[in-house]
C-alpha cells in the first residue's frame, strides 16, 4: 500500500464539460464536480468552444469541489490534467487569454485544405511522419485555414504576441501565469505537425501545411513537471502540475493496457479504440491510425487507433435535437422496449465518417424505415450504430495487427448502458470488460502524476492498484449477428455512394 495521506487534484477538460476530481494516489475517486460549457456552431459544420469560459469553469469546478472538502485543500500532492485532444486555441502571450474561440476537433472548416493536399499525393508522407491521416479532425488544416482567413492572427503569431496551444497547453499557460508554455507528447502527436519517431515538431510538416514555424510549445513527457499553480488564489500555496495526457491515451494508460495486444474502447462524445502494438511504430493499411500511446523513461509505446467521431453525440442528438428522449440513460430502456430495430439502421455520419472509412463528405442517414417504424426503433438503431461502427474498427485493427483480439476493455459514460455493452460484444464476437473504475481519463493523468512524483516507480507498480470490471460475452447467435452486421455495412455503402 502507498503510505501517503495526500490527494491528487485532477482536471478532465472534455468536449462537453470540465471536471475537477479528487483521487487518492491509489486511484480511488473521492469526489468530482462537473460544469458543462457552450457548444458554438457559427456555420454548418463548424464547431467552437469559448476557451475563456472553459478556463473559468475549471476554476469554478475546483472551487466548488474544495468547498466540500476543506480538509483536502492543503493536502494536494499535485494537479494532473487530461483533455480533449485536437482542439486548439490562439491566446495572448501576455495575459494568456484567447483571441479567438477554440476550434474543436469536430469542426469541418479544414476540409478544403485537406482535399488539396490529398490530391497532391501528400497523404503518404504525413502518414509516415505522424501515423495519422490528412483529415480535418486534426488541427493542422484548421490552423492553416485560420491563418489565411485572419491574416492579423498570422501576423501576431509571427511576431510572437500570440501563441498556439492545444487545450492542455492553454490551461497550463494560464494556471502558471505564463511561466510554462508546454504540451505533452500525446497531445503534440495529434496536431499533424509532430514526428512520432523523433518525438519532436517537424519542420517538414509545418512547411507542408504552410504554417510558420514560430514559438510552439515545448514538448515534455506526460509524467514531467509542468510548473506550479495556486489556481487563481484558491490555494494558500502553489502546487506542482504533474501528469498531463490526452484523454484517449490516458484512458488506455488507466486501463493498464501496457502489453502489446491489449485494447480498449472509450465511449464519449466520440469514441477512440486503441490497441497497444509495442515500442515500434507500425502503419495500418486498413484505415486505422498509428498513435503515440505514451513515453515512459524515454521509450515510446505505440498503438493502433480507430477514431469514431459520433457515438455519445448520436444519443445527445436524439435528446437535444429530436426530443426523442429526455435523458441519455433513457435510450437503454427504450431500446429494450422493442425486440429489434426492425431493419432500421442509423449511420451517424453527422460530420462525416472517420475510421475506418475516412469520408468527411459523408452525411448521416436513417435507412430501412417503413410505416410501422416507431420512435423506439429509431432510438434502438441509434444505440446499435455505436456497436456496429466499433465492430468495423475492431475488424480493421485485427487485420493490421495480425492478432486475434479476444477481450476488449471499455470505459466512459456509456459503460453503464448494459444493452449497448452486450450489443458491442454480440457484434464484435469478443469478450468485453467494462471498467467500473470511474473517470479513467483523469485517472490516467493521475497515474502519470504519481510516476512523476515517484509515488509510483514503474508500470508494474500501477498493475498492483485496484481494478474492477463487469464482463460481457457474446450471447446472440453468430448467424443472426452476421446478418445484422451485413445490413449495417450495406447501409454504410448507401451513404458513401455518391453518383456524379
Amino acid at each position: 500500500m502507498i503510505n501517503h495521506n495526500g490527494v491528487f487534484l485532477a482536471i478532465d477538460q472534455s468536449t462537453s464539460a470540465t471536471k475537477a476530481l479528487l483521487f487518492t494516489p491509489e486511484g480511488i475517486l473521492l469526489d468530482q464536480q462537473t460544469i458543462n460549457h457552450q457548444q458554438i456552431y457559427p456555420f454548418a459544420g463548424w464547431v467552437e468552444h469559448d476557451a475563456d469560459e472553459i478556463y473559468k469553469n475549471m476554476i469554478t469546478a475546483v472551487s466548488q469541489l474544495l468547498h466540500r472538502h476543506p480538509d483536502k485543500r492543503n493536502n494536494i500532492l499535485a494537479l494532473s490534467l487530461t483533455n480533449q485532444r485536437e482542439t486548439f486555441v490562439i491566446f495572448e502571450r501576455n495575459s494568456g487569454k484567447p483571441i479567438h474561440n477554440a476550434i474543436v476537433w469536430q469542426c469541418m472548416r479544414g476540409v478544403k485544405t485537406c482535399k488539396v493536399l490529398a490530391e497532391k499525393g501528400l497523404d503518404t508522407i504525413v502518414h509516415q511522419l505522424t501515423g495519422l491521416k490528412i483529415d480535418t479532425y486534426f488541427p493542422a488544416s484548421k490552423i492553416h485555414w485560420l491563418l489565411n482567413d485572419r491574416p492579423e492572427i498570422s501576423e501576431r503569431l509571427r511576431e510572437g504576441s500570440v501563441l498556439f496551444g492545444t487545450i492542455d497547453t492553454y490551461l497550463i499557460y494560464r494556471l502558471t501565469g505564463g511561466k510554462v508554455y508546454a504540451t505533452d507528447q500525446t497531445n503534440a502527436s495529434r496536431t499533424l505537425l509532430f514526428d512520432v519517431d523523433k518525438l519532436n515538431w517537424s519542420q517538414e510538416l509545418f512547411d507542408l501545411f504552410s504554417i510558420p514555424r514560430v514559438d510552439f510549445p515545448e514538448v515534455r513527457s506526460s509524467s514531467d513537471w509542468y510548473g506550479d499553480t495556486d489556481l487563481e488564489g484558491l490555494l494558500d500555496r502553489r502546487i506542482p502540475i504533474y501528469g498531463v495526457m490526452g484523454d484517449s491515451q490516458a484512458a488506455l494508460f488507466a486501463q493498464r493496457c501496457f502489453t502489446p495486444g491489449s485494447a480498449k474502447v472509450t465511449f464519449g462524445t466520440g469514441s477512440s479504440i486503441l490497441l497497444n502494438i509495442g515500442n515500434e511504430k507500425r502503419l495500418s493499411k486498413n484505415g486505422i491510425l498509428t498513435a503515440l500511446g505514451w513515453v515512459v523513461n524515454g521509450i515510446p509505446t505505440y498503438a493502433y487507433e480507430g477514431i469514431i467521431n459520433f457515438t455519445g453525440a448520436t444519443i445527445a442528438w436524439l435528446r437535444d435535437q429530436l426530443n426523442m428522449i429526455t435523458t441519455s440513460a433513457e435510450s437503454e430502456e427504450i431500446s429494450r422496449s422493442v425486440s429489434s430495430s426492425e431493419g432500421v439502421y442509423l449511420v451517424p455520419a453527422f460530420i462525416g465518417l472517420a475510421a475506418p472509412y475516412w469520408r468527411a463528405d459523408a452525411r448521416a442517414a436513417i435507412l430501412g424505415m417503413t410505416p410501422s417504424t416507431t420512435r423506439a426503433h429509431i432510438v434502438r438503431a441509434a444505440v446499435e450504430s455505436i456497436g456496429y461502427i466499433v465492430t468495423d474498427v475492431l475488424n480493421s485493427m485485427s487485420q493490421d495487427a495480425d492478432i486475434s483480439l479476444d477481450t476488449i476493455f471499455a470505459d466512459g459514460g456509456a459503460v453503464s448502458n448494459n444493452f449497448l455493452m452486450q450489443f458491442v460484444s454480440d457484434m464484435s464476437r469478443k469478450k468485453l470488460s467494462a471498467s467500473q473504475l470511474p473517470e479513467l481519463s483523469a485517472l490516467g493523468a493521475v497515474f502519470n502524476g504519481g510516476l512523476g512524483l515517484k509515488i509510483h516507480h514503474s508500470l508494474d507498480d500501477l498493475l498492483q492498484l485496484p481494478t474492477g470490471f463487469v464482463h460481457y460475452e457474446p450471447k446472440l447467435d453468430s448467424s443472426v449477428a452476421k446478418k445484422q452486421f451485413d445490413g449495417w455495412q450495406k447501409a454504410v455503402q448507401q451513404i458513401l455512394y455518391q453518383p456524379k
